[in-house]
């Protein structure tokens, strides 16, 4: 198994964490959202968050989505080809769940496109393989910091709602990165710092992100943003829905 680079870490709380810059919060962000994030090291948050979607919560997960309208309004993305499947010949999703994002790829993408789907936890794997019921996916667990592909595998990424489970995005967009080829295009979707993201924190006990300082983390990466994305008009307008956007892997 090919493994990141480690990263260099800093002492926050007594525990070990990702170094870099210090996020920019607001306060009212800061007293809703989960704190565990902030408190446990890195191992221990990942065994709860395999705990929180092998449970009861994961199971109910794709239903959260359609009625949060998340699946639909997703849907519309590939179906009026603002995301755009078609050419991409090997696609990765990333955080499959209970295979939401990857129902619109099986349907968007090209017939002879080759699919590969991975979770960190085996129980939300075997949902989706249920709730697809197509042989076209490949399925399989892996850690987003360390995933089991060579470099450059992949022309095309969907990313959805995973990457705030990290605590340090560029533990994930790096392994991203390395594992997309040049002009390779992603689908990022993620939860922002505002009143809802706050509230979604809670409940999934992740963390959000500052639109501005993901874009400056993406693109010193080698992710350039090609564009924001939004559901509708009224998301834009309200700056609802979370940070949507399609990244390009710079050659």
């Amino acid at each position: 198994m090919l493994r990141a680079k480690p990263m260099e870490l800093r002492r926050v709380g007594g525990q070990n964490r990702p170094g870099g810059p210090r996020r920019k919060e607001k306060v009212l962000n800061r007293i809703l959202e989960h704190p565990l994030i902030r408190r446990v090291s890195y191992e221990e948050y990942r065994n709860k968050v395999r705990h929180v979607y092998d449970g009861p919560q994961g199971a109910i997960l794709a239903a959260c989505s359609l009625l949060s309208l998340h699946t639909t309004l997703g849907a519309r993305l590939f179906r009026e080809r603002r995301f755009d499947l078609r050419g991409a010949q090997d696609i990765l999703d990333v955080g499959s769940g209970a295979g939401q994002l990857v129902r619109h790829v099986l349907k968007y993408a090209d017939a002879e496109s080759r699919i590969t789907c991975f979770d960190l936890s085996h129980e939300m794997l075997r949902r989706a393989r249920h709730r697809l019921r197509s042989p076209r996916p490949r399925f399989l667990a892996a850690d987003l910091t360390r995933l089991p592909f060579s470099d450059g595998s992949f022309d095309c990424v969907t990313c959805g709602y995973v990457l705030e489970h990290l605590p340090d995005p560029r533990l994930g967009l790096s392994e991203l990165a390395r594992v997309m080829m040049p002009g390779a295009r992603m689908l990022l979707l993620t939860t922002e710092d505002n009143f809802s993201g706050a509230w979604t924190s809670r409940v999934w006990c992740c963390r959000t992100y500052n639109r501005k300082e993901l874009r400056r983390i993406c693109e010193a990466l080698g992710l350039q943003w090609r564009q924001e994305l939004w559901y509708t008009r009224m998301h834009k307008v309200l700056r609802a829905g979370g940070i949507c956007a399609e990244l390009v892997k710079v050659p």
